[in-house]
């Protein structure tokens, strides 16, 4: 069975094009967590700990309540199948922040109106790409 990978490395995904935001926002605590709000929670709470991956399986793992002792065979199946990568996440698209991942493909978040925001755009050996527009236009 193939595995496909959303991980990156020694790459920065800036904001959507067509962001609305000028500054970071946390997403909104909802009575149940979104997927947005999960990914911020693990991400921002512990940087370059994680490889997209491992967040986004997480995250699956945890809307779907599965169990400890079948992680391992869900992971397989979950990545059996290609899945969208963080370019896709609403972070970087809805909320304003960027996402640098280092030589080892864990991720951090950056804040689009930070100094290391900046940094990172004009870093010339780290690779940019842009998240996802959320419109076709």
């Amino acid at each position: 069975m193939k595995i496909h990978t959303t991980n990156y490395f020694d790459t920065f995904i800036e904001i959507a094009e067509d962001s609305k935001v000028q500054h970071s926002e946390v997403p909104p605590q909802k009575s149940t967590k979104t997927v947005a709000r999960m990914l911020y929670e693990m991400i921002a709470e512990q940087p370059y700990k994680f490889t997209s991956d491992m967040v986004l399986f997480e995250c699956f793992a945890q809307k779907n309540n599965i169990p400890e002792d079948q992680k391992a065979e869900a992971r397989n199946l979950f990545f059996s199948k290609g899945q969208a990568c963080m370019r896709a996440s609403a972070l970087p698209k809805r909320y304003g922040f960027g996402m640098h991942f280092n030589s080892e493909g864990k991720i951090a978040l950056c804040p689009a109106e930070s100094d290391e925001y900046q940094n990172f755009l004009n870093n010339p050996e780290i690779k940019k790409v842009k998240a996802m527009r959320s419109s076709r236009n």
